[in-house]
Formats: C-alpha cells, structure tokens, sequence
C-alpha cells in the first residue's frame, strides 16, 4: 500500500516536471520560429525597396545580412535564457507553495491546502495527509484524555480499599475481647479490600509498563494446544464463579514458534475478558486448528452484542467497552498490548460480535 502511494507521489511530481520542461521546449521552438521568420519577413520585405547605398539604415541592415546567422544564433540563445530564466522561477515557485503547504502539516489546521491549477495532484496528496494528521491528533488527544480520567478514577478509587483495611486493622488491633468469628469476619473483608488494593495498584503498574517500554521478543518452540490447556485450568475458579463452562477444541500438539510468555499474556487476556462479558451459566468455547503456514484461535463466548462504533474501537488504548467507574473492566490496555504482540509475531487479532455472540479471533505463523 505504501509503494503505491509513493508510486503515485512520484507519478504527480514528474507530471508537473515533464509539463514545465515541454512548456521550456515549446516556447524556444516557437521563439526560434520567430526569430528565422521575422529575418526571413524582412529580407523578403527589405529585398523590394529601393536603397540608398550610403544611407545609414541600408547600411545598418546590410550589416545584419552579412552576419544574420550569428544574430540568429545569439537572439535564439537570449531567448532560451529568458525562457529558462522563467521556467525556474516557475518551478522554484511551485517548491516553495509544496515547502510552506508540507510546513503546514506539522500544525494542520482544518482550513484546506490550497496549490496552483498545475499542483492540483499534490494538493490532493497533501490534504489527504492533512486530513489523516487531524484524526491521528483527535485520536491521541482521545487517548490521553481517556488514560488521565483513568488515573483520577483509580487514584480515587484506591482510597475506599485502603480505608477499608486501616479501619478494620484497627479494630482488630482495638478490640482486646473479639470472637473468633468476628475476628475472622474482619480477617475476610481486610483481604478482600487488600486484594482489589492490588488489583488497582497493577492497573497502574499497567498504565506505565505501556508507555515507558516497549514491546521485545524471545522466540522459542512451544506446544499452542498446552499453553491452551493450562490456560483453561488456570481459569477454573474464575469461571466457576460466573457458573461458566469453557470448552477447549484443538488438533493435538499444535507446535508455534513465538514469545511464549507473550502469547499467554494475549490468550490470558482474551479469556478473562470472555469470562468478565459471558452470560453467567454460559459456555466460552476456544478452538484452535492449523491452516496453511497460520494457526488459528478463536474465543467465543455469549454476551451482550458488541455495537458496531464500540467493536471499532475496541483495540484502542485505554478504550474501555463499560467506561463507568467501579466496573470490573479494567485499563482498556489489555487488547491494545494484545493487538501490539500479534503484530509484532506478523499475525492478525480480530473481533466481532452478533446475536449475542462475541469472538475474537488470532492468526499466528506457526513458524
């Protein structure tokens, strides 16, 4: 796609060279067709009238005659000075109205490029990269904005746990004549808060892992069908809770060359969010199968359709589908880092959702 816009780039630049250098040509052709037929007019001209032959006119043209092939040379030669002289100009011209538009797409603004009749190609290039830059800064600036109502909702949010586990220490510290199973009952909620503690915490953790590093593979051999296995078992307490079954269907030792630590953090993160969105006594099913030189994964699993504008956006950073505080939803990192990791292994991620189904589908070159 690139090589083609470049191709295309390069096409309008030599359209609008070739036409400034046909247009030199032309003008020093007509220009010397002038200059043979004007002496050629007025030889024709002169050659009828009776001259004195000591006037200083007859002698002048008679002096012109005489050296009429190098007069001809030097005003043909003159003009195609002149007319080069134009044609640079031109050209310099158009390089400066291309150099201050080009300037211009460092701040675009929302008022078009506008270029000369013979630009008109580039001046189409270059408001498509105008345009292009307007979305990409209305993106970042999304982004942004949503990561900082993040950090405001969770630095708020990390107050109530925290509350929570100083006060209920506090009374087990206080209450010399506690029962047993107050005792325990006050052990139960401080670790509950605790732990959502450090599920905010490494929300954060998060947040600034993506922004300060980046991503770097350490390839190895790995079996896809255990990774996949392990997975599910690993998950049986998160979906015995929702009441969830989760149905594995792979070909046996499926091998991939990938970052094996990588690959289970995207498989973790699809699954959990399959977990999270699935109807409680649901089934997320997983498959994987080997086609061509790609394995393909796809989780499935039965929630809420996913609206058309939100499935767009689902792979952007710190996009969330449920953005209201106190939801269980997460940074919006999560398939932003996935999508990250698949591409970087030369693979696809994608998603859809219909009649309450929602899959997200993975394709990895297996070697």
């Amino acid at each position: 796609m690139k090589s083609n816009v470049k191709a295309k780039d390069k096409h309008r630049f030599s359209q609008v060279s070739n036409r400034i250098v046909i247009r030199f040509f032309v003008s020093c052709l007509v220009w010397a067709a002038a200059v043979i037929g004007g002496f050629l007019l007025g030889w024709f001209v002169c050659s009828r009238i009776r001259w004195d032959h000591h006037s200083i006119i007859f002698l002048m043209l008679n002096f012109v005659r005489e050296y009429s092939s190098v007069i001809i040379v030097m005003l043909i030669f003159g003009g195609m000075l002149v007319f080069a002289a134009i044609s640079i100009k031109r050209t310099l011209r158009y390089l400066d109205n291309m150099v201050e538009a080009a300037k211009s797409l460092s701040h675009p603004s929302e008022e078009p490029i506008e270029l000369p009749e013979a630009l008109s190609g580039i001046e189409f290039e270059l408001n498509l990269a105008r345009e292009q830059a307007l979305r990409n800064i209305d993106t970042a600036n999304d982004a942004v904005r949503r990561k900082n109502e993040l950090i405001m909702f969770l630095a708020h949010d990390l107050k109530t746990p925290l509350a929570s586990v100083i006060g209920y220490l506090n009374l087990l510290r206080d209450e010399a004549e506690i029962s047993e199973e107050l005792r325990e009952k006050y052990l139960s909620i401080s670790l509950n808060k605790a732990e959502r503690l450090e599920e905010l915490i490494n929300e954060f953790f998060e947040i600034a892992r993506f922004n300060l590093s980046t991503v770097t593979l350490e390839y190895s051999k790995i079996n896809l069908t255990r990774l996949l296995e392990q997975l599910t078992y690993e998950f049986k307490p998160m979906l015995k809770e929702k009441d969830l079954g989760c149905e594995l269907t792979a070909a046996a030792d499926i091998m991939l060359r990938c970052d094996a630590d990588k690959i289970g953090r995207v498989f973790d993160n699809l699954l959990r969010n399959a977990v999270i969105y699935s109807f409680e006594g649901s089934q997320i099913k997983i498959t994987a199968e080997v086609r061509g030189e790609n394995a393909f994964i796809n989780f499935v699993n039965s929630g809420n359709t996913i609206p058309k504008e939100k499935l767009d956006r689902i792979f952007e950073q710190f996009y969330r589908l449920d953005e209201a505080r106190g939801t269980s939803g997460g940074t919006g990192l999560g398939l932003a880092i996935a999508k990250q990791i698949i591409e970087l292994h030369g693979g696809q991620i994608s998603a859809k959702s219909e009649r309450e189904k929602i899959e997200f589908e993975v394709v990895l070159p297996i070697s």
